[in-house]
């Protein structure tokens, strides 16, 4: 190829620097020039003009109007740059999404008040439960200070110890929901975010009690081997030990406190109140094909609170927290939209594998088994922030949490790449409002029909 190479390069010379005269016409030597460089194999690069482009004043390249490429949508042409396409799709989303919020709004009118809203926190102003239950949970903090406070002077054995660590936390699990069950003023969504806190605090005094029975185990190691190798030793490691949490960074950048606008969650409800009041009718009916429809309605507005809610927390409050509290590690969720194929944030994860995940490794348990026992609690904790607040039990979000087994088994035996994350995307969309929708209509029957019927 090389040699056609440079003899076509040659006859391009010669007749390049033939002149017009003995052709008899200018096209015919253009013509000659043409099929020269046809048949001469790879053609040399073209000169470039100042803007980047091919400099048609140079030689025959002025006549040339096509070379080997790909088109752009091929995957060997190299190209990335899908910006316009990406900006085409928001544009056309935002469109489609305007023209049906607007026809919601001629055909129901305002139907979500803010005002509304607000009463729903504040329904009793004068006792606040929900409040109430928040302020008394620093309870359960103190009492989980103290008892590791005692038990890192010796003042508590670690048998003691476990014992009052494993009343606190089960208090804190019960207490809470009792007073949700007998308190008839306390609203579900003042409930829920009570739940919430409780919640949390739970999962944090779990983690806080292991970490300080790994520190005091260490401890005792550290001084079992100083005791062996004498003072001497215990000098040097006394000299190099850095007292927590000097060990850590504390100021972060400015803080990021990006709020999502209340009026999208809002406008979000208003579009899916008519949508979950028409659902009920086809499910007292059992008319699959409206079933599917109001499905599949409600799909986009759910979403799209689902990831105001996730950015919401995971990102704003997250990083506002921890601006506050100084705190370094702001890594609160990773790129789950695609390459770890389902939604998590990296604090609840981490925390999973390190006190739940691992723990049941070294005890003996098998991998499946402890993935199971993590889904088993946290699909535990997200029944207990619905069932709880809407003072029902019907396990709708259990098994939607347990369904994730199978079907991560399913995507990662017979799907790969876009299709597994296309996969983990429908099962997002689609299986949330199949959750709300079985809820609510639970709910609709258990505090609207049944009293109607009854009476």
């Amino acid at each position: 190829m090389g040699d056609r190479s440079g003899a076509g390069g040659s006859r391009r010379r010669r007749t390049g620097s033939r002149p017009s005269s003995q052709s008899g016409s200018g096209f015919a030597a253009a013509e000659e020039e043409v099929r020269d460089v046809g048949a001469g194999g790879d053609a040399p690069t073209p000169d470039k003009d100042k803007d980047g482009h091919d400099d048609v004043s140079s030689g025959h390249w002025d006549l040339r109007c096509h070379r080997l490429q790909d088109s752009l949508f091929s995957s060997d042409s190299g190209f990335s740059n899908y910006r316009g396409i990406l900006n085409w799709c928001v544009v056309m989303l935002v469109l489609s999404n305007a023209r049906l919020f607007l026809e919601n709004l001629i055909k129901y009118g305002i139907l979500v008040d803010p005002i509304q809203v607000v009463s729903l926190f504040l329904k009793d102003p004068y006792s606040w439960p929900a409040l109430c239950l928040v302020i008394v949970a620093n309870v359960f903090a103190v009492t989980a200070f103290q008892v590791e406070k005692r038990l890192a002077v010796g003042a508590l054995t670690e048998q003691a110890g476990l014992l009052i660590h494993v009343a606190n936390l089960a208090t804190i699990l019960c207490f809470p929901a009792a007073v949700a069950f007998l308190l008839e003023s306390i609203t579900p969504v003042g409930s829920l975010l009570a739940l919430m806190v409780y919640a949390i605090l739970f999962l944090k005094l779990f983690s806080y009690r292991d970490v300080n029975l790994w520190c005091r185990e260490r401890r005792a190691t550290a001084k079992a081997k100083a005791a062996s190798a004498g003072k001497k030793a215990n000098g040097g490691a006394a000299q190099h030990s850095v007292s927590y949490p000097d060990n850590l960074t504390y100021r972060g950048e400015d803080p990021a406190w990006g709020w999502p606008g209340v009026g999208r969650a809002l406008s979000s409800s208003q579009w899916m109140v008519p949508t979950i009041q028409n659902s009920m009718k086809p499910f007292k009916d059992m008319d699959y094909s409206r079933i599917i429809e109001r499905l599949l309605k409600l799909a986009v507005p759910n979403h799209l609170i689902w990831l105001i809610f996730f950015y919401w927390l995971f990102h704003s409050c997250l990083n506002a927290v921890a601006e506050l509290m100084q705190f370094g590690d702001r890594e609160f969720y990773r790129d789950w939209w695609w390459r770890h194929g389902a939604p998590g944030a990296c604090p609840t994860a981490s925390s999973s594998c390190r006190h739940f995940y691992k723990p049941m490794l070294r005890r003996g348990s098998s991998k499946w088994v402890a993935r199971m026992g993590v889904f088993l609690a946290s699909a535990f904790f997200h029944e207990y922030l619905v069932s709880i607040p809407l003072r029902m039990f019907r396990l709708w979000a259990f098994t939607g949490m347990m369904a994730q087994i199978p079907l991560a088994w399913i995507v990662g035996r017979f799907f790969r790449g876009n299709y597994g994350n296309a996969a983990v995307w429908l099962s997002l969309i689609i299986g949330q409002p199949v959750a709300v929708l079985m809820y609510v209509h639970d709910y609709y029957v258990l505090h609207h029909e049944a009293p109607t019927a009854g009476a």
